[in-house]
């Protein structure tokens, strides 16, 4: 036997290490996306003098990493990602000198990258350690691993400058080192050795100074994010250098002049997704008679700046784009009408800025928002929508629109119902009034619907019993009335989703239905007093007259008296 490939399967509990003890002739043991437990098997390089590949990611290994891996003298493949791992890198590990993809990531592995230990792997393609609590610097001597071609060490706790040796390593396609502590400035390396740099990753770090400008001579950069740091400067003409870029995010940070951002960006002809939002704060977003460029953006973010001006008519040029955040500006006019001709957008965010007017017609006939099919398109990097939320492809995005925390007014447009691929539709704290439409309940695949802080009134419409993937529902602080549907979805909303509403009910608000209902008792209190009355003066007037009153008082504290104790 000289493979044994499990993976992916159901296998659970402890792997048999006993079974591998006569295999002296095993090359690779794949284990991987299952759910062993236990421990690392120590003994499994014990006697097997060709056993190259060991793969265990994805089961529920703890413990440490055995140090005696390192006498595998002939391993070069060792994976054991996405396990329970904790522990520091044992030193003995690092002996095997033969390793050229060394992966951990996703563990709980904690120490220092000790520069002694880093150096002897000198054969090293693939190093990932993310997803872990190691700390420290990246030690000077990873510039002697002259082969490594991807480093991984995103979401540690790791700190420092950028080793200047990190330069010597030319054979760089991918650097990851997302969300750490490490700080300086980048003008530590001198990217220019590293032309075969493609992906290149510093978000959420602490990165001060400008962007180096030795960082456009990486022509094969495909993807750059450099966002949440604390940089600063104006966009540097020779982006348009990197001829391969597809992806690029500068988002909060410090950037400054945003009219001469979008001029250089523009050219950057294949660029297919932008996030350059949290920069340019209180400027105004321009706009152009004349505009080209841009023609493969799918994805524009814009948000986060503060920006003053309307809605650029320049982006109705941007046909491919599915895309669109502007949110958290002061932006104010009204919805353009060519919003429809950007036939692939489907994901609209304009929420909390100072736009005014009705919703137009033409945003009722976007294209994508009435049809659920998409092309996915997979990312060059994941895009975050959240600290914890992220997209790895264009499909993997909801279908939304919010108009949230606006000044728009008028009625919500009955041809709403014509958007059937919606997932999510904010509208709330704007001026909107009249009822809710019954077409929203042909919106079936809504997962949130958010109206609040409106001046909606009327019912709810029982049609809305019809979204059964509806998880979020917010309808408060408006003039509703009547009682709460009771099918569907909407048992399992909290009241405060329906609150400041006080003409609402249902037994869980504290306006109950059944008060409501007591109101026939008095009618027929009524018509006994009536039927009475009649039966009475067939004796005579004055004794009627009599009676007459004394049905009346009645009447009157059986009315009363039933609607204060129910």
């Amino acid at each position: 036997m000289q493979v044994i490939n499990i993976s992916s399967n159901l296998f659970t509990g402890y792997f048999p290490s006993t079974t591998l003890e006569s295999m002296k002739n095993l090359a690779s043991l794949n284990m991987s996306n299952n759910s062993f437990s236990g421990e690392v098997m120590s003994t499994i390089c014990v006697d097997k003098p060709f056993f190259v590949v060991l793969d265990l990611s994805y089961n529920q290994f703890h413990g440490s990493i055995p140090p005696e891996l390192g006498n595998c003298s002939m391993l070069r493949v060792l994976k054991a990602g996405q396990n329970q791992l904790s522990g520091a890198l044992p030193a003995d590990l690092f002996n095997a000198t033969t390793l050229e993809h060394l992966s951990f990531p996703n563990n709980r592995l904690q120490g220092t990258l000790v520069p002694e230990h880093v150096v002897k792997l000198i054969n090293l393609v693939t190093l990932d350690l993310g997803g872990n609590g190691l700390y420290g610097k990246i030690p000077n001597s990873i510039g002697q691993l002259k082969r490594l071609e991807e480093l991984h060490l995103d979401y540690n706790n790791m700190s420092g400058e950028l080793p200047s040796a990190l330069s010597n390593c030319s054979n760089l396609t991918t650097i990851i080192l997302k969300s750490n502590n490490f700080q300086g400035e980048l003008t530590n390396v001198n990217f220019s050795t590293l032309s075969n740099l493609k992906i290149l990753d510093f978000r959420s770090n602490k990165f001060t100074g400008t962007v180096p400008e030795n960082i456009y001579s990486c022509s094969n950069l495909i993807a750059l994010r450099l966002s949440f740091n604390n940089l600063h400067g104006q966009f540097s003409s020779r982006i348009s250098n990197l001829k391969s870029l597809k992806f690029l995010a500068l988002s909060h940070n410090n950037f400054t002049n945003i009219t001469n951002a979008l001029q250089i960006l523009r050219s950057s002809r294949i660029l297919s997704v932008l996030i350059i939002g949290g920069n340019f704060k209180h400027e105004t977003l321009p706009d152009y008679d004349i505009f080209y460029g841009f023609e493969n953006l799918m994805g524009l973010a814009i948000n986060d700046c503060s920006l003053h001006g309307r809605l650029p008519n320049w982006l109705s040029k941007l046909k491919k784009l599915e895309v669109l955040l502007l949110d958290n500006n002061q932006l104010s006019g009204p919805i353009p009408p060519w919003i429809n001709s950007l036939e692939f957008l489907f994901y609209l965010d304009i929420s909390n800025n100072n736009l005014t007017g009705e919703i137009p017609a033409e945003l009722m006939e976007m294209p994508m928002l009435k049809s659920a099919h998409l092309d996915p398109i997979i990312l060059k990097l994941p895009v975050y929508v959240t600290s914890v939320l992220q997209y790895r492809t264009s499909s993997g995005f909801p279908k939304m629109l919010n108009l949230g925390n606006n000044k728009f007014t008028g009625t919500i447009p009955p041809t709403i119902g014509q958007l059937q691929a919606l997932t999510s539709l904010n509208l709330s704290f704007n001026k909107f009034y009249g009822h809710i439409l019954q077409s929203i309940g042909n919106l079936t695949n809504l997962q949130v619907l958010d109206l609040s802080y409106n001046n909606l009134t009327g019912a709810i419409p029982s049609a809305l019993e019809r979204l059964h993937f509806l998880s979020e529902f917010n309808i408060s602080h408006n003039d509703l009335e009547g009682p709460l549907p009771t099918g569907g979805q909407f048992s399992t909303f909290p009241d405060s989703s329906f609150v400041g509403n006080p003409k609402l009910c249902s037994p869980t608000l504290i306006h109950h239905c059944g008060s409501e209902d007591e109101v026939p008792i008095s009618i027929i209190s009524t018509k006994q007093w009536i039927d009475k009355v009649t039966f009475v003066i067939t004796f005579g007037m004055f004794f009627g007259v009599g009676v007459l009153y004394d049905q009346m008082v009645l009447s009157r504290y059986i009315y009363f008296g039933r609607i204060y104790f129910n």
